[in-house]
């Protein structure tokens, strides 16, 4: 069969090597998949399939370090995984019987308890055994985060087959946004990466959650996965009918040739790569220092992101060998393999290398300031109508009065001409209309904190180059947010005593859960901020993937969620905010306000405050493309996600309703929540439409530095 594309040059700098106890796998493996039910009978394989995929081999590439019967195990896991994954497809993708794959999918949580004393069902299809078995088999070693971690990462895996199977149904083409997001949950990277853990070292649970190992695992999971999608598309697409395949996804969304679509995936898979390195070489020794690790634990994180390394280039190896893969003509994985075939050389191997040189410095070979305006504005797609509160009038001024009052105008950074250019609570007045006067002024004086901190960390400690005085901040705001009890922090600027006003009014009436929640959004959005400034010091434009998940941290997306979820109280259970559905709709909702920021601030951030992070910025500079074809992704993903919202709320939810079998009050007050979303965008397209904020006129007037003779001193106790 002919291939429908040329693989291209990977970069993959680290070689790949084999575990010494690969026959011993093997052997074990089939004897264990013979013995859940897995070969003969079942149906879905034979043994000569089994071994024409040859599992074992992929472990032993993927985990080379491990001993013999850590290997079997792992080997074992992957047998289940893969069974589970053509099981899936042949009982439930083929049949598109989406009540049957649900059935299925919702008993599976119950084989891995967190307490391996608790009884499970008895397993009922080879599936179900597996799992009983390699649950009951690798707990015992591993603590009860890992096991917490782990069942999570594997459910997501399990239950968003769902997903998978919901767009077969509709013939429906993810787009590149929704799809790396979702892939990376149903293609089973995070998983894996936990077995990294079980191969090399647990990572202590004091760093786990932190940004630089969740992007660890998330670069690696892209990498795994867009590596994966090139080697199977033939399989997948042309053969199974899958709509789950980057190359696809690109090549529809670009209106793109096969071969150019594998072109671009392979370069996305190269900048995931460089994300991977950068955080582990600035990110994760920062992390452990600032938590305090002990040299042992040092030792495990780095353990697990040398295991990591190994996974991505053992998994390579293994799609150029495996019988499963569209690998012919496969290229080397490494400059230090001895290419073969017409035309290889050294030259072919210097190109390569000098084109994984190339993309590399162009993320941090940008030049600021340089003249870009007036920001150019499509027409963009919004599908709501705007409503604005009758109290605006009233909350413009209140937010005078608080502004003045908690000291943001009297720093140097903000005064009055600024705060009217910007008009936050006009933009309050349209997310939430309904809102009574008080609620509205406390909206519009978060709007205002969040905006002032945005402008005061790269004007007061980008300016500065001080990135230590940002972490104290950071730190020292997360202080000012107790989830029990008073704050502890004596202010010592507007930012501590506007966050203290705004936290005690807030929560006065709520939960500790709810606190625990809001102190989690807000610290997530600070945090983003000492990110934004790491990179500005480092003039590295961030790549696309990257960028946008951030974006929604520095946006302040999760605050405003979080506030807007707050009304709905115990009528909707946790797990549906949780759903994949949910966070689709509300990733939707986020990534357009956060585009549409990106592209009413193109002037005002590229121009006048040399700043980097800009979506618009970040396709110019990852797809070496100009302003206006820059601006055409952005405005085409934007337009995407917004259909993609309406599309969750039309289809999706009223599923997920059922899934949930929610009561009638429960399915008012989220359709309560979706009205809140959809006045959220009508809102936020019409404050950047109105304000001065990012007008050419405004910003040519005025100065885009510390106030005259107003420069803030540092003053952190």
């Amino acid at each position: 069969m002919t291939q429908p594309f040329e693989l291209p040059h990977f970069y993959m700098p680290y070689p790949a090597r084999l575990n010494p106890h690969l026959d011993e796998a093997r052997a074990h493996s089939t004897r264990w998949a013979r013995d859940m039910g897995m070969l003969e009978g079942s149906g879905i394989w034979e043994q000569a399939d089994l071994e024409a995929h040859d599992y074992g081999l992929l472990c032993a590439y993927t985990h080379p370090d491990c001993d013999g019967p850590a290997l079997s195990l792992i080997t074992d896991w992957y047998v289940w995984v893969f069974f589970f994954d053509d099981h899936f497809l042949d009982m439930y993708k083929r049949t598109q019987d989406r009540a049957a794959g649900k059935a299925h999918l919702d008993r599976l949580p119950l084989f891995m308890p967190l307490d391996p004393a608790t009884p499970v069902p008895e397993p009922e299809n080879p599936v179900e055994a597996g799992l009983k078995d390699l649950w009951a088999r690798t707990v015992p070693a591993m603590s009860v985060d890992w096991r917490r971690r782990f069942s999570v990462a594997t459910e997501h895996l399990l239950n968003e087959s769902m997903w998978e199977l919901s767009n077969i149904n509709e013939g429906r083409v993810a787009n590149p946004v929704e799809y790396i997001e979702m892939r990376r949950k149903v293609g089973g990277a995070p998983w894996s990466a936990g077995l990294v853990e079980y191969a090399t070292a647990e990572v202590p649970a004091a760093v786990a959650g932190t940004r630089p190992l969740r992007v660890l695992m998330e670069t690696f999971a892209d990498a795994v996965h867009l590596r994966n999608d090139l080697f199977s598309y033939q399989r997948e697409v042309e053969d199974e009918g899958e709509n789950s395949n980057g190359v696809l996804v690109l090549e529809k969304f670009f209106g793109c040739t096969t071969q150019e679509a594998a072109d671009t995936v392979n370069d996305v898979l190269t900048s995931r790569l460089h994300q991977f390195e950068h955080t582990a070489f600035t990110e994760v020794p920062a992390v452990a220092l600032e938590k305090g690790l002990t040299p042992a634990e040092v030792a495990a994180v780095g353990a697990y992101t040398k295991g990591l390394q190994d996974w991505q280039s053992g998994g390579h190896e293994w799609h150029m060998r495996s019988s499963r893969y569209m690998n012919k003509g496969a290229r080397p994985s490494s400059p230090w393999q001895a290419p073969n075939g017409p035309g290889t050389s050294a030259a072919d191997v210097g190109a390569l290398l000098a084109s994984a040189a190339q993309e590399r410095l162009r993320a941090y070979s940008h030049v600021p300031y340089q003249k870009v305006g007036p920001s150019r504005i499509p027409d963009l797609y919004m599908p709501f109508e705007l409503q604005l509160s009758p109290h605006l009038d009233r909350a413009r001024g209140n937010l005078v009065d608080w502004c003045h009052g908690t000291g943001i105008l009297q720093e140097g950074v903000w005064d009055e001409d600024k705060l009217a250019a910007y008009d936050l609570a006009l933009c309050s007045a349209g997310l939430d209309p309904d809102a009574t006067p008080e609620a509205l002024d406390l909206s519009a004086q978060w709007l205002a904190w969040g905006t002032y901190g945005d402008d005061y960390y790269p004007l007061v400690y980008g300016h500065r180059r001080d990135l230590a005085a940002a972490r104290l901040t950071t730190a020292r705001l997360s202080r000012c947010m107790p989830v029990e009890g008073a704050p502890t922090v004596v202010p010592a600027d507007a930012m501590e005593r506007a966050l203290i006003d705004l936290w005690t009014r807030t929560t006065a009436g709520m939960t500790a859960d709810q606190r625990r929640t809001l102190k989690s959004a807000v610290d997530k959005m600070t945090e983003s901020w000492v990110w934004e400034l790491s990179n500005q010091m480092q003039n590295r434009i961030p790549d696309p993937v990257d960028y946008l998940e951030m974006r929604r941290c520095t946006f302040g997306s999760d605050l405003t969620l979080s506030l807007c979820r707050m009304g709905n109280g115990p009528a909707v259970p946790a797990d549906v905010y949780a759903s994949g559905p949910v966070r689709s709709l509300e990733n939707a909702a986020i990534d357009y306000a956060c585009l549409l920021n990106d592209v009413f601030s193109y002037q005002k951030e590229i121009e006048y405050e040399g700043e980097i992070h800009n979506s618009v910025l970040v396709v110019q500079n990852f797809f070496g493309v100009d302003y206006p074809a820059a601006l055409g992704v952005v405005h085409d993903l934007m337009t995407q996600r917004m259909r993609q919202f309406e599309h969750v709320i039309a289809a999706e939810l009223p599923v997920l309703y059922d899934d949930f079998e929610l009561s009638a009050e429960a399915r008012a007050r989220m359709d309560a929540y979706v009205q809140d979303l959809r006045n959220w965008l009508a809102g936020i397209l019409n404050w950047h439409r109105e304000v001065d904020r990012y007008k050419a006129a405004w910003l040519g007037r005025r100065a885009h530095g510390f106030l005259p003779g107003r420069a803030p001193a540092l003053s952190l106790g």
